[in-house]
């Protein structure tokens, strides 16, 4: 199935039905009085997330979802039928954005997640809510309202935990095909990977994190060369990035700590929160290096570019030093889901001292009994 991370939809809620102008009439009741029922609602049209659907594929054919309207309302107290909503099922990781506004309409981050996109209009009042003592015999209804109309643009961010980034023939396939279940096209020419790639890892049998696989970045990426920066809003709600880097080119002309340097520089033009995101760098390709130039090769390489994070050495080839940076990562984001879980708690406790100090004689606060 190809990859569609991008579409644009038209939504519209179905209008409410009108209302009825009616008069009760039986043998023997003359005057029985209005009886004219209200029209039925339209149907609203809603996203919900299905973590079973991976591309938003559906919807670069299916352009324009319509829900119906509702049915008028009708003599003898009959009210209209109301419209059936409509419910599009969407990947987790998908962002709704009006596209003539830029305002963000939902974020579907967890699954089963439902939100409204276009609200389907109420139905018309009939005659039988203007009679008063003075008006008996009213001839008054209203019309449905109509639903909601809206230009929507899809955008899908993966959920992955880590993301890779690098130039185009870094290893950054060979390595998440090393260290997880992923199994992306790999070749010996630039640009194999197309579209991400999610890959599970599993450090033991209860503990596993995501990592995400995009294609790779060339310089001009921000401007729009190359296929990466297509696929960098993916790399947005990742916790930790790998910064993969071919340490001994094939060609012996390219120079690592300036493509390197280049690919932050094209972070620093898309996106200044993507480039402050945790970033390690990792060594590739150390395997076609003899030994006892590695290391002088790799302190170079950290003394060129002024690197002070974390740095790994590995072979994505033959697995070598993949395991120790699988378990470094792993303890990476724990470390990070405990900070955060405190924050929440420490949040929490807060609330409830506040609660707690409340005075119940405030009048403020004065419980109001019937």
């Amino acid at each position: 199935m190809k990859f569609i991370d991008e579409a644009r939809i038209e939504v519209i809620g179905g209008d409410g039905g009108n209302g009825c102008a009616s008069f009760r009439r039986e043998k023997f009741r003359p005057f029985g009085g209005p009886d004219g029922g209200d029209g039925g609602r339209g149907g609203s049209i809603w996203a919900i997330a299905d973590r079973n659907v991976n591309t938003l594929v559906d919807f670069r054919f299916s352009k324009v979802h319509t829900a119906k309207n509702g049915e008028p309302g009708r003599g003898s107290d009959c009210y209209g039928k109301g419209a059936e909503d409509v419910y599009l099922r969407m990947p987790v990781g998908t962002l709704i954005i009006d596209d003539n506004n830029g305002e963000i309409i939902a974020d579907l981050t967890e699954h089963e997640q439902v939100e409204l996109l276009a609200k389907g209009g109420e139905g018309g009042w009939g005659n039988i809510h203007f009679k008063t003592s003075t008006n008996r015999a009213p001839r008054q209804k209203t019309e449905g309202k109509e639903g909601e109309r809206r230009e929507l643009r899809l955008e899908l961010k993966v959920l992955a935990d880590v993301g890779l980034l690098g130039m185009p023939n870094a290893g950054k396939s060979t390595f998440i095909t090393a260290v997880s279940n992923a199994r992306p096209k790999i070749a010996d020419y630039p640009f194999t990977t197309l579209h991400p790639n999610l890959g599970v890892v599993r450090v033991s049998h209860a503990k596993s994190f995501v990592i995400a696989d995009i294609p790779g970045l060339i310089e001009g990426a921000a401007e729009g060369a190359g296929l990466g920066h297509q696929f960098l809003r993916h790399l947005s709600r990742t916790g930790l990035l790998l910064h993969i880097v071919d340490i001994a080119p094939m060609d012996g002309k390219t120079d690592p700590v300036k493509e390197a340097k280049a690919l932050v520089k094209e972070l620093e033009k898309y996106d200044e929160e993507l480039l402050n995101k945790p970033r390690w760098l990792v060594l590739n390709k150390l395997d076609v290096v003899p030994e006892d130039e590695r290391k002088k090769l790799v302190k170079d390489f950290i003394k060129k570019m002024a690197w002070k994070g974390p740095v790994f050495e590995i072979s994505a080839l033959n697995r070598a030093g993949c395991e120790d940076l699988v378990h470094a990562i792993y303890q990476h984001l724990e470390e990070k889901r405990h900070v955060e879980h405190r924050s929440e708690e420490k949040q929490m406790t807060e609330e409830a001292r506040a609660i707690s100090s409340i005075d119940p004689d405030d009048p403020r606060f004065k419980i109001i009994e019937d």
